[in-house]
C-alpha cells in the first residue's frame, strides 16, 4: 500500500467517522476562528451569537458548507430567536456557483429553518430581507418555477436589498456573487464578471481581510481574458483564510489560468493537507484538488508524482458521495494522464472508475472516458473501436441534449468533433479532418470551462495545431499553438509542439523562443 493511498484510505475513514458523529450536527472539528478572515454583519442577537454568527458566516464566503451550516446551527443553539441563525442554515444548502441542484433532504432543511424563522419575530426590516430573499429558493410550497428562475429572482431580491441600504457590503457582495453565479458560459462580453468586480473593489476597499471578497474577485476573473485582474486576490486568499481547504484551492484557479504551474502545486498540497487536519467530509474536495495537482505536475514535467495520483485515485473502489466534483475527477485524471503523455495505447485502454459508481447520473464526466479511448484507439490505427467510443459520445450528447441539459451537451460535442476528426485522420479523408477539428475548437473557445475543472482533457485547438503538425502544415499548426497558448498559457505541450513546427517551418527565432520556454518550464533542453 503506497503511503497516498494510506492517505486516500484515511481520509475516507475519517469521513464516515466524522458522517456517523454530526449526525446531529455537533462540531466534529477543531477550527482556528482566527484563520478564516474577517466578517462583521451585524444582527439581532445575543452578543455571544453575534460572534458566533459572524464566524460562521465567514465560512459560507469560503464555501465551507458543511462547516458553515453546523456553525450556524450553534447559533441558534445559543439565541433561538436569532432569526438571521437560520437564514444562515438555508444559505449554507444554497451552493450557487457549483453544478447542482439541491437535493431533497437539503430543500427541506432550508424549509426548515425558515419555517422556524418565520414562527419568530423579525426584528428589523434588513433581516427580514435577507429571510425574504433566500425565501425564494426555498418556497413553503412550489410555484411552478425551475431552479434556474428561482436563481435568477434570488438575484434580483439581493440586488433590491443593496439599494434599499446602500451601506451594507454583506448585501454587495451577495449581490456580487448572485450575479455570478448566473453567468451564461457563452456570454463573451463579460458584463455580468465586470459589475461584479466592480462591487467588490468597493467592497475591498473597507474590508480587505474579508474572505468573499477575495473569493468573488477569483470566481469573477476565472477567465482567460480576465484572469490577470484576480492575481492579487488569488495570492491574498491564501493568507487570508488559511484554515479553509477551499480558500487555499481556490488561488488555483487563478494560477492554471495563468500557467502558474509551482503555485497551482503549492496551493492544493496546502489545500490537501488543510483538508486531512480538519478531517471533515471533504473527500469531493481532496480529490478535485488532486486534480488540478495532477494538470500542473504533468506541466512541470513531474510524471511520477502524477502517475502517484492516478494510481491512488484507481486504487478508490466506493467513490462517495455522488456528485459531479467526484465523477469528474474520477473521469478526468487517468484520462488527463495518458492523453497528455501521448500514451494512446494507454488512453485507448482505459475504462469508467470505479465501474459500480452511477454513471449514467454524470454523462459529461463519462464522456471523458469515452473521448480518451476515442482519440487513443484513433492514433493507435484501431479505427473500428474508435467508432464504437465515437458512437457512445453520440448517445451521450443527445441524452444530454434531450434532457435540456445544453451547456454539457455541448461539451460532449466539442469532444465527439475532435474524435470524429482524427478517425477521418486516420481514414486518410485529411480535408473533413481539419474541418471537423477547426469546427471543435471553435465550439471550444465559445463557450467557458465549468468550475469543476481546471481545465479540457486537451485544448481542442491544440489539438488542432498538432493535427496540423502531423498533416505536415507547419505554419498553420504554429498560428494555431499560439492562439491555443494564448488561451492556456504555459502548457507543456504547446510548447514542445508550436517548437516543432516552428522548425519545420523554418522560424528559427520562435523555435529558440519556445525551446528556451520549454527548458525553463521542466529544466530540460530539447536536443536539435
Amino acid at each position: 500500500m503506497t503511503t497516498l493511498t494510506r492517505i486516500f484510505t484515511i481520509t475516507i475513514l475519517l469521513w464516515a467517522g466524522s458522517a456517523i458523529a454530526d449526525g446531529d450536527h455537533h462540531p466534529a472539528v477543531n477550527i482556528d476562528q482566527k484563520k478564516l478572515g474577517k466578517v462583521q454583519f451585524p444582527v439581532s442577537c445575543t452578543s455571544v451569537a453575534q460572534a458566533q454568527f459572524n464566524q460562521a458566516l465567514a465560512m459560507l464566503h469560503s464555501f465551507w458548507y458543511d462547516e458553515a451550516e453546523k456553525a450556524f446551527q450553534r447559533v441558534t443553539s445559543t439565541d433561538p430567536d436569532c432569526t438571521m441563525g437560520y437564514w444562515g442554515i438555508a444559505m449554507s444548502l444554497y451552493q450557487q456557483l457549483w453544478a447542482t441542484t439541491p437535493t431533497p433532504m437539503e430543500v427541506q432543511r432550508a424549509r426548515n429553518a425558515l419555517a422556524q424563522a418565520r414562527s419568530l419575530t423579525i426584528k428589523t426590516a434588513r433581516e427580514k430581507a435577507y429571510l425574504d430573499a433566500i425565501a425564494i429558493l426555498y418556497p413553503a410550497t412550489d410555484d411552478g418555477r425551475d431552479y434556474s428562475a428561482r436563481k435568477l429572482a434570488y438575484e434580483q431580491a439581493v440586488k433590491r436589498i443593496t439599494e434599499q441600504f446602500p451601506d451594507d457590503n454583506e448585501a454587495t457582495l451577495f449581490y456580487a456573487l448572485a450575479l455570478i453565479s448566473n453567468v451564461s458560459p457563452g456570454d463573451k462580453t463579460f458584463t455580468r464578471q465586470k459589475q461584479a468586480l466592480q462591487l467588490l473593489q468597493r467592497v475591498l476597499k473597507d474590508e480587505p481581510q474579508h474572505p468573499g471578497v477575495a473569493h468573488y474577485i477569483i470566481h469573477s476573473s476565472d477567465y482567460p481574458e480576465l484572469a490577470e485582474l484576480g492575481l492579487d486576490a488569488a495570492r491574498a486568499y491564501r493568507d487570508i483564510a488559511p484554515t479553509v481547504p477551499h480558500a487555499l484551492h481556490m488561488s488555483s484557479h487563478i494560477f492554471v489560468r495563468l500557467g502558474l504551474w509551482p503555485d497551482v502545486v503549492q496551493s492544493n498540497l496546502a489545500a490537501y493537507q488543510a483538508s486531512q487536519e480538519h478531517a471533515s467530509d471533504n473527500y469531493g474536495d481532496d480529490i478535485h484538488a488532486k486534480d488540478y495537482l495532477l494538470y500542473a505536475y504533468l506541466q512541470l514535467d513531474e510524471i511520477e508524482k502524477a502517475r502517484a495520483i492516478v494510481q491512488e485515485v484507481r486504487a478508490i473502489d466506493n467513490a462517495y458521495p455522488h456528485n459531479t466534483t467526484i465523477a469528474y475527477a474520477h473521469a478526468a485524471i487517468p484520462a488527463r494522464f495518458a492523453v497528455e503523455r501521448g500514451d494512446w495505447h494507454e488512453a485507448a485502454k482505459l475504462n469508467a472508475h470505479p465501474a459500480d459508481f452511477p454513471w449514467q447520473q454524470f454523462g459529461w464526466c463519462e464522456a471523458i472516458t469515452y473521448f480518451a479511448k476515442g482519440i487513443g484507439a484513433a492514433r493507435t490505427d484501431n479505427v473500428a473501436d474508435a467508432k464504437k467510443n465515437l458512437k457512445h459520445l453520440e448517445t451521450l450528447r443527445e441524452l444530454d441534449r434531450s434532457a435540456h441539459q445544453d451547456y454539457t451537451a455541448g461539451q460532449i460535442e466539442i469532444q465527439r468533433l475532435a474524435v470524429a476528426a482524427w478517425i477521418a485522420a486516420a481514414e486518410n479523408r485529411t480535408e473533413e479532418a481539419l474541418q471537423l477539428m477547426h469546427a471543435s475548437a471553435d465550439l471550444e473557445d465559445s463557450t467557458e470551462k465549468d468550475n469543476v475543472t481546471p481545465g479540457a482533457i486537451i485544448p481542442a485547438r491544440e489539438l488542432l495545431g498538432e493535427l496540423l503538425l502531423t498533416l505536415n502544415h507547419p505554419t498553420a499548426a504554429l498560428k494555431e499553438l499560439e492562439t491555443s497558448l494564448q488561451r492556456t498559457p504555459n502548457r507543456r505541450n504547446a510548447i514542445l509542439l508550436a517548437a516543432q513546427a516552428a522548425k519545420k517551418a523554418g522560424n528559427l527565432s520562435k523555435v529558440s523562443q519556445y525551446e528556451q520556454q520549454y527548458h525553463q518550464l521542466t529544466k530540460k533542453v530539447l536536443s536539435r
